[in-house]
């Protein structure tokens, strides 16, 4: 078929052009003054161009910053602060582009090692023989400082099961002796520094174990919030008489299970490699052997996991004028936010370009040459981002024809517009047909429909729109080949609408008062209010018009001749002009008895008709048929 060789090209090219990420930079903890290797590589079409982007800015390549060829960006001596106000900390960004489009990496945190001052420093203690003794220390550090402890200035003797030593800065010693008393330090170190904490005594004096005492817990688990694939340590000390037994479960009932769970010390719950399956609240219990004589405490763990891609989006390729789809889900805890980029630039959605069902669904309606792009679906929560690449192709075919030109839109009445326009400049003489896009302007793009219109006309009226509405049009010419890039749009509103006609009712309360009720139609515009006309029958003037309020439904004529016949008008008005009157006649004469009549012997009747109620009709001349005229 014609054309079928080049969108064949273009699938070709497109798989070859793809770019994307063999390896992102991860975030690195840094050592001051030494140099930091960020790794970057991509594949893609030659030539490809690889830069950085520093906390969104791009990184001027000097004696400092160098990108190799590879990819990769060396900082040559890292500082957490320059001279000049500057650091060398923050967010790092690969950018990668060939002549195809251009995609960002993952964002990689630079932080520089640090270690703090102790914010918890070990405290003195006084413990009893076979009792509990505890000590804690803290402090701030990345990376995360290692503790350790020491007992009158040696290591304390890790091979000694009474001596506990947790992750989290805690010293626990059960079963104390009297030897186990002393001076303790605790001793923090990392990449950036060691440090020494205060030291604390640790006095034992002589058991009483033989006096009853009720199970007490010393301290409870904390409350943590740790990431996937790190180890929770959750902290129980319990003293008592006899010693209690240390248990642990899960508020909901769940079991903890097994698998990488470990008790460290007399009743300290580790978790390695925890996920989000871990995440719940964590109960200690100190039962008093023998009885249920218990007491608890609880903590929350709360697992996070970065985000990840469930569905990634696909690269694809479309004809122009078509509709592009790219679809992206990714999961973690907390719920991943989803940001699109085009080119490397965030898109704002609007126009043709839409985003749905929390940014996952990425559509972009009649699509051409300037949406051909590499598009990125970023996901990001407190845990961490990650990042997929799909590229756009637009198809485009020989024989297509140019857009139509100088398209303009009048409204003709409340419920029709006219559209015209100009052929294309470029293969007219292929041209089938054109087709004209319609939708009111403040409808999203997906809710527009069309209207085929032969090649000859030029123009075409829609119809059974709605009044007093704005809509937007474009067109696009066909071939044999396929569509024309969409034409420029015009937009034009409706034709205000008068009210329609009210429903008018009429009742005589009196020989001198009749009221007019009426209910407002819901068909055509709205109504503003109400204008009243009445006069006599034979009168050739109306009284009036009454002005009355658009919430007013009725209203009572008065002072009226008990002799005639009026006609009674009403109408409703909007900013459009007055719709059309409701009419109708009421007599006010007291009807004559049927008695009477009968018993005239000669007699004569006039009768008027009202003009406007038709041609007068034929009676049979008795008196009855008369009255039932009446």
């Amino acid at each position: 078929t014609p054309g079928a060789p080049v969108p064949t090209l273009v699938m070709m090219t497109a798989e070859f052009h793809a770019l994307s990420f063999v390896l992102e930079p991860s975030d690195v903890i840094a050592v001051q003054e030494q140099p930091l290797m960020l790794h970057c590589q991509v594949s893609g079409l030659p030539p490809v161009t690889i830069q950085w982007r520093h906390s969104g800015l791009l990184l001027i390549q000097d004696q400092r910053h160098t990108t190799f060829s590879n990819g990769s960006l060396l900082i040559a001596h890292f500082l957490k602060t320059r001279s000049d106000g500057s650091s060398d900390e923050g967010d790092y960004e690969c950018v990668a582009q060939n002549s195809f489009g251009l995609v960002v990496s993952r964002r990689a945190r630079i932080q520089a090692a640090t270690m703090a001052n102790f914010h918890v420093q070990p405290e003195s203690v006084h413990a009893e023989e076979s009792g509990v003794a505890r000590f804690q220390c803290q402090i701030h550090g990345l990376p995360e400082p290692v503790i350790s402890w020491e007992k009158d200035g040696r290591p304390v003797d890790t091979g000694d099961e009474r001596y506990t030593l947790l992750p989290t800065g805690v010293l626990q010693i059960t079963g104390v002796r009297l030897e186990d008393s002393g001076r303790f330090c605790c001793v923090a170190h990392n990449s950036a520094a060691v440090k020494h904490s205060a030291e604390a005594v640790l006095t034992v004096s002589g058991s009483q174990s033989s006096v009853y005492k009720e199970p007490m817990i010393l301290v409870g688990p904390e409350n943590l919030t740790l990431t996937v694939h790190q180890t929770a340590i959750l902290e129980c000390v319990a003293t008592g008489y006899p010693r209690p037994i240390v248990s642990w479960s899960r508020l909901d009932g769940r079991p903890i299970g097994v698998e990488g769970i470990q008790v460290l010390g007399t009743g300290n719950l580790m978790i390695s490699d925890v996920g989000v399956q871990h995440s719940g609240v964590y109960v200690c219990a100190a039962n008093k052997p023998g009885t249920r004589v218990r007491r608890t405490a609880q903590g929350r763990l709360v697992v996070q996991a970065p985000a990840e891609f469930v569905q990634a989006p696909q690269s694809i390729a479309r004809p122009v004028g078509t509709t592009a789809i790219f679809t992206c889900q990714a999961q973690g805890e907390p719920e991943p936010q989803l940001t699109w980029l085009k080119n490397g630039q965030v898109l704002e959605p609007g126009g043709h370009v839409k985003l749905k069902n929390n940014n996952s669904t990425l559509t972009i309606y009649g699509i051409s040459q300037d949406d051909e792009a590499i598009y990125q679906c970023i996901a990001e929560n407190s845990a961490g981002s990650t990042q997929a690449s799909a590229r756009l192709t637009v198809l485009w075919a020989d024989g297509l024809p140019g857009v139509p030109t100088r398209v303009h839109a009048e409204a003709l009445s409340p419920t029709t517009i006219q559209v015209s326009w100009k052929e294309p400049d470029q293969n007219t003489q292929d041209i089938i047909g054109y087709v004209l896009h319609i939708r009111r302007t403040s409808d999203p793009v997906e809710e527009e429909y069309e209207e085929a219109v032969n090649k000859v006309t030029l123009q075409h009226i829609i119809r059974d729109l709605e009044p007093s509405t704005s809509y937007t049009f474009y067109v696009k010419a066909y071939t044999s080949h396929g569509a024309s890039k969409p034409s420029d749009g015009a937009t034009e509103t409706t034709h205000g609408e008068v009210p329609a006609p009210p429903v008018l009712h009429t009742k005589v309360l009196n020989s001198s008062v009749i009221q007019a009720s009426w209910e407002p139609s819901s068909k055509m515009g709205q109504h503003q209010g109400y204008r009243l006309y009445y006069k006599g029958a034979q009168t050739a003037l109306f009284v009036g018009p009454i002005v009355l309020a658009r919430n007013t439904s009725q209203y009572n004529i008065t002072q009226l001749d008990p002799s005639l016949v009026y006609e009674v008008k009403l109408l409703a008005y909007n900013q459009h002009g007055d719709g059309n009157a409701t009419e109708r006649f009421v007599s006010l004469r007291e009807p004559v008895a049927k008695s009477v009549l009968g018993h005239l012997g000669l007699w004569t009747l006039e009768y008027f008709w009202p003009q406007g109620w038709g041609s007068p009709p034929r009676m049979d001349g008795s008196p009855e048929e008369f009255c039932r005229l009446l």
